[in-house]
């Protein structure tokens, strides 16, 4: 059995793959050389897939999976994992923003007993808005799983194999990495680690698309929206029966009521919000069990290449 799975999903990523292959080859030789890599191309509109043919050619322990469509990061890592035969997994970026040669300092945390270490970096180098998008996510992973370790979750992860069986049977089209690992453990570490400038293309990553990420994570796998929307029913429950107790209370004292047409308006658009945002709520629910019923695939596999001796 193969030692190591590196499993990266690739996205218009052509300009960086021989490097990114260089890089990971000689950091690995520092630690294991019997190791796989496995590449899972999304669905692009670039050379990656030929040039994924080719790196396999060049060496058989690159493997690559593409994909009938781009189905998103998560969900090109699903099948990247799934695919895996090492039993320790290392999950990284395609655009060399995590540096190969930190996987050992990975490996070394996760040897201490963990079953999942992040490499958290020492130094966020997006611009503004994707930061604040990823305090975000963090937000909805801390909903999700419930553990101190979220706000120090990245994409540069290694993980114990063995932690994918909480979600073998998993099929939803909503994916979290992070998330269905928690379903497995709650042994999680984080160390520091180089987070270097993007040199080639621009990330995919939009603040809109990561926003939605999180918003995918906090309704698809945690029940907090549903809670806060009862606790701000209750609350404005609660603040109507307190302003007609004072209402009817003022009315018996001194025999009159409050005029004022825009206060009541106010409060019947206040109440009017609160019952929208609470049906918007349960509807996004609504809609998750119906594309659940569905059971519309996280991801299809238009082609592969392995080595012959798997095939065989």
């Amino acid at each position: 059995m193969t030692k190591i799975s590196v499993v990266i999903p690739v996205y218009n990523s052509e300009d960086s793959l021989h490097e990114l292959y260089r890089r990971l080859k000689a950091s690995m030789a520092t630690v294991d050389n019997d190791f796989e890599v496995i590449l899972v191309e999304d669905g692009g509109m670039d050379r990656s897939w030929d040039i994924i043919l080719e790196l396999s050619k060049m060496d058989t322990r690159i493997k690559g999976l593409q994909l009938s469509r781009n189905f998103g990061q998560h969900n090109a890592l699903l099948c990247g994992i799934r695919a895996a035969k090492g039993e320790i997994i290392i999950t990284m970026d395609d655009d060399l923003q995590h540096p190969p040669e930190e996987i050992p300092t990975l490996l070394v945390k996760l040897s201490e007993g963990y079953d999942v270490v992040y490499g958290t970096p020492q130094k966020e180098r997006h611009e503004f808005w994707r930061n604040l998008a990823s305090r975000v996510i963090k937000l909805g992973l801390q909903a999700s799983l419930g553990v101190e370790i979220a706000s120090k979750v990245s994409s540069f992860r290694v993980f114990r194999t063995k932690v994918r069986n909480a979600f073998a049977n998993y099929e939803g089209p909503f994916v979290s990495i992070d998330v269905l690992l928690g379903w497995g453990t709650k042994r999680f570490a984080a160390v520091p680690v180089r987070h270097e400038q993007r040199q080639i293309g621009s990330s995919n990553y939009t603040f809109r698309k990561l926003v939605t990420h999180a918003l995918n994570m906090i309704t698809g796998f945690s029940t907090l929206p549903l809670k806060l929307a009862s606790a701000i029913g209750f609350t404005f429950s609660l603040f109507g029966f307190i302003l007609l107790g004072y209402v009817v209370g003022n009315y018996l004292i001194q025999g009159a009521v409050i005029p004022g047409f825009a206060f009541l308006a106010s409060i019947i658009a206040i109440f009017s919000g609160v019952q929208l945002l609470t049906i918007g709520i349960i509807g996004e629910y609504l809609g998750r069990l119906y594309f659940r019923s569905m059971n519309r695939p996280p991801y299809t596999i238009r082609d592969q290449v392995v080595s012959e001796k798997e095939l065989e």
